[in-house]
């Protein structure tokens, strides 16, 4: 039996609960279980890269090894670690194959069972704020690169988390001060998309300047092997794209922090560098039809379908009616989780219609959270405290549970990867005096799901991919007596 991610499986299937409601939860948090399986690094590494005779192979395309003198090894995010490990395994395989590098990764990841030899790093830096460890870490991968010569290969490993653990700021920011821009950012409400258009313009790697990098100085081949976490798997958001072409500009960037009311709060010298690239176009970053990316190949290999594509088959077998009805979850959480309050009756309502008594609603994407008070929460538990809001004087009509969480493992400032609520959630609030819009208010939604024993423990899982959000119905029984 494989280890279960889920470390407080028990509390959450307390013998307290009725039969339904413990039925509905354990097949909720089974396809949960079986949805991080699905996208652990190991398994999408095995999926898409492989090494036979001397050569490797990423889905299509071939590299014959012996083409190269030394592979260098670099990159960052939740995933990266997991990600080397693999490709590790695959390149012990070749005889006298020289490889070295560095890998920045989230500081609460546990790497103790590697024991490896090899001379690749394992650095251990700060998400979401950049720390001097990712910055420390980051630059020596720029001081391989510099290095490496035009019969080299240079991988990149990337994945979600990559934008705050990759810092490396534009010439005249210093590491505080693109904390600072950092902090402003996350608190906004800002997409991550917006996020990282701005993070592009203050950086020395992302937005295409780690190709640009390369090809600046050895020209080597760069590939990179990438896991999405970013609605619409746009490679350019994944990690800021450091080697992809970036469709942002100089401009883009400007007018997401005056939208969001940031740009009188940032440093001085951060807005200089933005006016700067203003008006003159060499400081852009690299965009599609530039020369840097010549030699650049990048893969995604792995993203949220891999959970759709598990999960869907295990609710048909139980019956369930599958609606994956958004694939663009997005938007202030609190506003979605009163939109979700509409969407399960009108679902609901077509079902009954159609004479359907078991339906399960699939939404993947990423919520945000404009931060005003000084709570603990994340964006599935504040999008699921403020559908409780919405509905805690309602009668419902059917049976439900409901799973949101980030499949990464960890959530906003707490400790959960998101939270389950159901019939029984709605009707302990009914019977106990709770102000959820204060808790709404202070970004407090972690208190609430701690206190009713219904967050979901699992620690950090070693994958990235987008949120998930499942919700599975059934219709009540009508008395017939």
């Amino acid at each position: 039996m494989i280890n279960l991610v889920i470390k407080n499986l028990a509390q959450l299937l307390s013998s307290e609960l009725s039969e339904i409601e413990l039925n509905l939860r354990k097949i909720a948090l089974d396809c949960l279980e079986k949805a991080i399986q699905s996208v652990m690094p190991r398994k999408l590494m095995e999926k898409s890269v492989k090494v036979m005779n001397n050569t490797l192979y990423i889905q299509d395309d071939v590299y014959p090894l012996e083409d190269f003198k030394t592979i260098y090894i670099i990159g960052g995010g939740k995933a990266s670690a997991n990600m080397f490990f693999s490709l590790e395994k695959l390149l012990l395989k070749i005889p006298n194959i020289q490889y070295q590098g560095i890998i920045n990764v989230p500081q609460n990841q546990d790497v103790s069972i590697y024991e490896s030899t090899s001379n690749v790093k394992i650095n251990h830096a700060s998400h979401p704020i950049p720390n001097q460890s990712g910055f420390e870490g980051t630059r020596k991968m720029m001081q391989l690169i510099d290095r490496s010569t035009s019969n080299d290969l240079i991988i990149c490993l990337i994945s979600g988390g990559g934008s705050a653990l990759l810092p490396l700021p534009r010439e005249g920011i210093r590491l505080e001060e693109l904390r600072i821009v950092n902090s402003l950012l996350i608190a906004s409400g800002a997409s991550i998309q917006e996020i990282n258009v701005v993070r592009k313009h203050l950086s020395s790697i992302k937005g295409g300047n780690l190709a640009k990098r390369v090809h600046d100085t050895s020209g080597a081949r760069l590939i990179s092997l990438i896991i999405s976490d970013v609605v619409g798997n746009d490679l350019d958001s994944i990690a800021s794209g450091p080697s992809v072409p970036d469709l942002s500009t100089f401009e883009d960037a400007k007018r997401i922090l005056e939208k969001y009311k940031i740009w009188n709060k940032i440093p001085s010298s951060v807005g200089k560098v933005i006016e700067e690239g203003l008006n003159n176009p060499k400081l852009e970053t690299p965009k599609e039809k530039d020369p840097s990316f010549s030699r650049v190949k990048n893969y995604l290999i792995g993203s949220v379908e891999s959970v759709i594509q598990e999960i869907i088959p295990l609710l048909k077998r139980q019956d369930f009616l599958v609606d994956y009805f958004s694939n663009n979850m997005s938007g202030e959480a609190r506003e979605f989780g009163v939109q979700l309050s509409h969407i399960i009756p009108e679902k609901l309502k077509l079902s009954n219609e159609e004479g359907i008594d078991k339906i399960a609603l699939i939404a993947t994407g990423e919520l945000t959270v404009t931060i005003k008070g000084d709570g603990i929460g994340g964006r599935n538990q504040e999008m699921l405290l403020s559908y409780l809001n919405d509905v805690k004087n309602s009668i419902s009509e059917y049976n439900h549970v409901i799973i949101g969480v980030n499949l990464d493992g960890i959530e906003g400032n707490s400790n959960a990867m998101g939270c389950l609520i159901d019939n029984n959630t709605i009707s302990r609030i009914s019977s106990q005096n709770i102000d959820l819009t204060q808790l709404l208010d202070d970004n407090n939604s972690n208190a609430f799901f701690k206190d009713i024993g219904t967050e979901i423990i699992s620690g950090p899982t070693g994958c990235n991919v987008n949120d998930l959000l499942l919700i599975l119905i059934t219709k009540k029984m009508k008395d017939n007596g």
